[in-house]
């Protein structure tokens, strides 16, 4: 039987990656895992499963059942209890783990950054910096935020936001990837001063820095969590191939 390769998912590389492994039937066996939190995720080659699995034990549990070879980790760069999760479940199974991440972001000499290591770090240095802010970092967390009622908020997200938010909030589903004229428009029509992000890294919402850099726009920057100790990431597809020992482009 080929080996089975489990990938926590959700970003554009896991689709990537399921799609380069389900063609390729006779070498391996690919399950894609999605948390379920969006509720109409994008078609994915091989099998799907969704939900999660109760903690480190229980996907550990499910691996064993599963007869699973190796575990690649391709989730959002801030889903940190997943990939700790991934490393302890892999750690007691005995199976290899490996941490695909897109790379982050670097500033260039024109960006107006501040980088800052959490959501409410984020909060606390917003009043310093603008009154209208674009608030971009998912629709979770917005509680870190919700204790700035003078502050106009403009939260873009792919769900519905969950409360609490701050009371002066107005909200824009929307997914991307969006162009620099895109974002250059909304920070326009909003009358944007702020921007706060996470290091999200990749193309799909990076026009949104470009556009803040064009018109002088500070962006609040959050820094990744570290990654659990003992574990290392690739940048891209190719490299997990080659940590799985397969040859890439076929």
């Amino acid at each position: 039987m080929s080996p089975h390769i489990l990938i926590l998912g959700g970003t554009t590389e896991a689709r990537e990656l399921a799609a380069e492994l389900a063609a390729r039937p006779s070498e391996v066996r690919v399950t894609t895992s999605l948390a379920g939190r969006v509720s109409r995720p994008g078609a994915l080659a091989g099998d799907v499963r969704i939900g999660g699995f109760g903690g480190a034990e229980g996907l550990a549990e499910w691996l064993r059942e599963h007869r699973v070879d190796a575990v690649v980790d391709a989730t959002h760069p801030f889903a940190e209890s997943i990939t700790a999760n991934a490393a302890r479940a892999a750690a007691a199974t005995g199976l290899p783990v490996v941490v695909l991440r897109r790379p982050g972001w670097q500033p260039g000499p024109e960006d107006h950054w501040h980088m800052v290591a959490s959501l409410p770090e984020a909060a606390e240095a917003l009043p310093g910096l603008g009154r209208r802010v674009l608030l971009t970092t998912g629709r979770l967390g917005l509680a870190a935020f919700a204790h700035l009622p003078q502050l106009h908020f403009v939260v873009r997200s792919v769900e519905p936001p969950a409360p609490p938010m701050p009371p002066d909030t107005e909200v824009l589903l929307a997914r991307g990837p969006f162009t620099v004229a895109d974002e250059a428009a909304l920070l326009r029509e909003h009358r944007i001063d702020v921007v706060v992000t996470k290091d999200s890294g990749g193309p799909a919402t990076s026009a949104k820095l470009t556009a803040a850099r064009e018109a002088g726009v500070p962006v609040v920057v959050v820094r990744r969590p570290p990654l659990p100790e003992g574990v290392s990431a690739v940048p891209d597809v190719a490299g997990v191939l080659e940590r799985l020992g397969l040859s890439p482009g076929r």
